[in-house]
């Protein structure tokens, strides 16, 4: 799978010369939705909802960049875990590709660096919860990865576009990935 995106850098690249298209277009965009969480995330935290902003650029002829930053707070679904829940803050970095062929659909992938911090019931002594399960959100947690994403552009109503955005996202947590499954609607506007 790597190797596929890989490959799709290096067509892109020698398709396009980025001189003539880079920052040549630009919007940003306000999103909202649901993370569902895969694997073994599902025993540990329930489906939440999530905010966000972004910012897409023009970087080659069919090919966007895009940072992205939402929030979310996950409730834990154990019950001798000794916090309410946990406030998610993510950032992604990526390229969104518009292939002809599939138009409107936009696939896009990209990088991922979700920090998360556990939220105290009041009362805890934080340097106590350590050995106990969760007890590492304390002091902040930061876990890196990538994502996939599926972007369909579902009205325009000039400068201004609705649509919908499908994103699996895996971070390398140890000793093993998490998953999770992102579905939101956005709106966006163009700025130049």
């Amino acid at each position: 799978m790597k190797k596929f995106f890989l490959l799709l850098i290096c067509v892109a690249m020698a398709a396009a010369n980025p001189a003539d298209v880079a920052f040549s277009k630009a919007s940003i965009f306000v999103e909202a939705g649901e993370i569902y969480p895969l694997g073994d995330l599902m025993d540990a935290v329930e489906n939440t909802h999530y905010a966000g902003v972004a910012f897409r650029y023009s970087y080659w002829e069919d090919v966007d960049g895009v940072a992205m930053f939402n929030y979310s707070y996950f409730k834990p679904i154990p019950n001798d875990v000794i916090f309410d829940g946990a406030h998610q803050f993510s950032g992604k970095l990526g390229l969104d590709w518009k292939f002809p062929l599939i138009s409107p659909v936009v696939v896009g992938f990209g990088f991922t660096c979700n920090w998360a911090r556990a939220d105290l019931d009041d009362g805890v002594d934080k340097d106590a919860t350590y050995t106990l399960p969760g007890g590492t959100l304390n002091d902040n947690e930061t876990e890196f990865g990538w994502y996939g994403r599926i972007n369909l552009p579902v009205l325009n109503y000039g400068k201004t576009r609705v649509g919908l955005n499908v994103l699996w996202e895996e971070l390398w947590t140890l000793p093993k990935r998490s998953d999770m499954l992102t579905a939101g609607i956005y709106v966006e506007r163009s700025l130049w």
